[in-house]
């Protein structure tokens, strides 16, 4: 089968490799569609390190070829949870599969779905319903994690919700936030992610600049929202939603801060009563409910593709994310063919 191949850090190429073979327990799918994240920019560029060579890629949807005794049948519309789990520890045993610590991720620790065929356990594959807009459908990977982390916040009908970033993470939290019931506000220095975070649902947006936190009260009846969801990673917007939140309410802490010191209003943490909730990457029990938002139409997933490219342009692909606009883009998507 043809596929993508990582044989060193920034030496990506198309190559022949032998299809993989069907374990008992798992499908054998074809992958027609995947998406780039900022994972496969990472482990492109080595800072995330992997055993070469390596197929890269854990947001992928396609077709089954061979189920097994699996409930599918060849053809059949699917997509793939890429985090694998033992089963048998602890965390496993009590519901926590995404925080196993044997756990791995497909594409990182294992091949991933840059390639023509991928074959996952069958208790990671999901039916797709047939008006899922199959370029798109890779980005249910990515819904699944916001999902996950706003099950841990509980966002209540009414209640002021901040998403402090509008990238494609950012845009599917004002998403799910607006379905929750919630006045959404989003924010971000770019003027097109406004507006694209206003078509989405968005009750008001606001550019991130030294008045933010100021604005944001203001339009919150001067106390400040219930929930802010941080989507950067950056440890200055941590230190924003610390201020602008409401006493007792809650920051989401969706972006992966990789900072392992940083400057924050410890004493507000104190003082306001606030709850820090994180969350980590999803369990297989928000694919179902992610999947339904997306055919109710209550999530749009389209508006958020920035690009559609080849599966043997992914090295071009992934060096667009790393070009001087690529923090403008969105979801680049590829198709294989």
């Amino acid at each position: 089968m043809k596929a993508m191949v990582l044989t060193a850090p920034g030496e990506l190429v198309l190559e022949d490799v032998a299809k993989p073979a069907r374990g008992s327990r798992d499908v054998l799918v074809r992958v027609t569609h995947s998406g780039i994240c900022g994972t496969d920019y990472k482990i492109f560029n080595g800072s995330i390190p992997v055993r070469y060579p390596r197929i890269m890629g854990h947001e992928m949807a396609g077709e089954v070829v061979d189920a097994g005794d699996a409930p599918f049948k060849p053809g059949d519309r699917v997509i793939i949870d890429p985090e694998l789990w033992c089963g048998l520890c602890f965390h496993c045993r009590i519901g926590q599969t995404h925080l196993c610590p044997k756990g791995s991720l497909l594409g990182r620790d294992a091949n991933g779905g840059f390639a023509e065929f991928l074959s996952a356990p069958a208790t990671n594959v999901f039916p797709l319903p047939d008006d899922v807009d199959p370029r798109s459908a890779p980005m249910i990977q990515v819904l699944t994690t916001c999902l996950h982390a706003q099950r841990q916040v509980n966002i209540f009908p009414g209640e002021y919700a901040v998403v402090l970033g509008l990238g494609v993470t950012g845009q599917l939290h004002v998403q799910l936030a607006k379905a929750r019931g919630a006045t959404v506000i989003g924010v971000t220095r770019s003027a097109d992610k406004r507006a694209l975070a206003e078509t989405l649902g968005a009750d008001l947006t606001i550019p991130g600049d030294e008045h933010t936190v100021e604005r944001v009260r203001e339009a919150t009846e001067g106390r400040g929202p219930d929930v802010v969801i941080e989507t950067t990673g950056v440890v200055q917007q941590l230190a924003s939603a610390v201020n602008m939140v409401r006493s007792g309410g809650r920051i989401l802490m969706f972006g992966i801060i990789t900072a392992k010191e940083g400057a924050l209003p410890f004493y507000d943490l104190y003082y306001k009563e606030l709850s820090l909730i994180n969350a980590r990457v999803a369990k297989s029990e928000d694919y179902p409910g992610s999947i339904d938002l997306v055919q109710r139409g209550q999530v749009r997933l389209e508006p958020l593709i920035s690009d559609v490219m080849s599966l043997g342009d992914l090295k071009a692909a992934i060096g667009l994310l790393g070009s001087d606009g690529g923090a403008q883009r969105m979801k680049i998507v590829l198709e294989h063919q």
